[in-house]
């Protein structure tokens, strides 16, 4: 099958400099990485992107900077790239040569600040005016106005992104959800997601080989939608030699996540999931008085990874997913103690490829952690669906709705907080159709969808009891660990 990796020559970029990255460290990394990597990648002398090889060169640099973890004073997950952000238009109306000079100027009439006057036939626009509130692109019956807004500003649908004096895109940290739709959409590249593959780097290496301690990497279900030259079995195969000791299915910890939300519907009678970290900061920013009905139930990531730590308490644990909002919930307080860090799709690909692992050509590991319910997290409305069988057999209504992106999400949301809503259980996703449209996918398709379902159906549990049972058992041998070493410490 072809080795079809990305959707974009800027996902093809990045994933260049994290390969470098990787092959410079197996080497000893040192201070010639800035100076030899983006003259690999970039060799010239003609410039291919930019307008100079020597600005191609800069931005790597960038890249490669961001790769390494970032600006450290900064603690979104997501930076932009100033040297990079300078090509797209400035925003604001503009009329087109589509203009007719129409002696109607309905655009003029419905204008509320006076903004545009007709000169010369012509419809003209006083930016200093204008508020940009789109009423005549709507009047113009020829659709000669229209409202010019940067890619990135489109797709942030958090209103985090603005443009400032220097026609640069600036991030609002405190309105910024991390959900990384910006990166994906930035024609140009210009904004990116920090990588933590260094640590990982380190995390394995001084593991010396499992044996001082075991890594393990935990996998978000769509994962089965984005190695489409290979079988998942065998991408399993080819984390394991990577270095991982083992690799688990997050679907597990989606099984428990959904059995305690299930019970924490019941009892409150209206919740909002927890699954999603770029949803649940969208609520406590602009519904705060809606983040009481946030589940305080732990996100799959998390449930998985505070599995592993009450079976090996030593263990590092590794998420392997398709966002960058998991970059920044991996280091909150109530995520730190069960996840060490996270890899994205894109970084994995790097991770195989700078090391010559050709997934294709490896034998089949196989996973059954977890159940149909578990998998079919990965889609929009896969938790909707689980929660109202669990409801079902418990004896309670469950009236779920599945919020794809924001937009959805605020739409519904608007509605809870006006107490006009239907429904009692609210599934949040950031990602338009969910986590198989992740920013850090490697491709998104509709195809995807039907890989995540089938996958569910290849789950050899139906339900979510096996996982919860495995859960209970390992809490209580971590209890009665923990009881005996303190009686011994006595």
């Amino acid at each position: 099958m072809e080795k079809r990796l990305f959707d974009t020559a800027v996902q093809q970029l990045k994933y260049e400099v994290i390969k470098e990255l990787i092959r410079a460290y197996d080497k000893g990394l040192d201070n010639s990485i800035f100076h030899d990597i983006p003259i690999k990648i970039m060799p010239g002398p003609q410039a291919s992107l930019r307008c100079c090889v020597y600005k191609e060169r800069a931005i790597l640099q960038e890249r490669l900077k961001l790769a390494m973890g970032g600006n450290i004073d900064n603690p979104n997950v997501v930076e932009v790239i100033d040297i990079a952000c300078d090509e797209c238009p400035v925003d604001g109306l503009f009329v087109t040569p589509a203009c007719r000079g129409c002696i109607s100027h309905r655009c003029a009439e419905v204008c509320p600040k006076g903004a545009i006057s007709i000169k010369d036939k012509r419809c003209v626009v006083d930016k200093e005016k204008c508020i940009e509130c789109g009423k005549c692109t709507q009047a113009c019956p020829y659709n000669a106005i229209i409202l010019q807004k940067r890619p990135c500003v489109l797709s942030c649908k958090a209103n985090a992104i603005k443009v400032n004096a220097d026609k640069k895109a600036v991030i609002d940290n405190s309105k910024c959800v991390g959900c990384g739709a910006c990166v994906y959409q930035c024609p140009f590249g210009a904004i990116q997601d920090k990588s933590y593959i260094l640590d990982v780097l380190e995390m394995i290496k001084n593991s010396e080989n499992n044996t001082k301690y075991k890594v393990y990497a935990i996998i978000a279900p769509s994962i089965v939608a984005q190695f489409n030259y290979a079988r998942i079995e065998q991408v399993i195969t080819g984390m394991k030699l990577l270095g991982f000791d083992q690799v688990l299915e997050t679907a597990l910890g989606a099984d428990l996540t959904l059995n305690e939300e299930a019970d924490e519907l019941k009892e409150h009678g209206v919740l909002t999931t927890s699954c999603c970290p770029s949803f649940v900061k969208y609520v406590q920013i602009n519904f705060p008085d809606l983040a009481k009905h946030i589940s305080s139930t732990p996100s799959p990531m998390a449930m998985a990874g505070r599995l592993i730590k009450a079976m090996d308490p030593t263990a590092k644990v590794v998420f392997v997913g398709p966002c960058s909002s998991k970059k920044f919930e991996f280091k909150l307080e109530t995520v730190k103690d069960y996840v060490d860090c996270v890899l994205s799709f894109e970084e994995l690909q790097a991770f195989l490829d700078a090391r010559d692992i050709d997934v294709s050509t490896l034998d089949d590991t196989y996973l059954d952690n977890a159940s149909y319910y578990g998998r079919i997290f990965a889609r929009s409305g896969g938790i909707t669906e689980g929660v109202t069988a669990l409801a079902e057999e418990r004896g309670f209504e469950a009236r779920p709705v599945a919020m794809s992106g924001l937009d959805e999400c605020r739409k519904q949301l608007a509605l809870l907080k006006a107490k006009r809503s239907p429904f009692n259980f609210f599934e949040g996703m950031a990602c338009d159709g969910g986590c198989v449209n992740g920013a850090l996918c490697l491709h998104h398709a509709p195809k995807s969808l039907t890989d995540v379902n089938k996958y569910g159906d290849m789950a050899k549990e139906k339900k979510v009891d096996n996982s919860v049972k495995l859960y209970k058992m390992a809490l209580r041998a971590k209890a009665a660990a923990e009881q005996s070493d303190g009686g011994q410490n006595d």
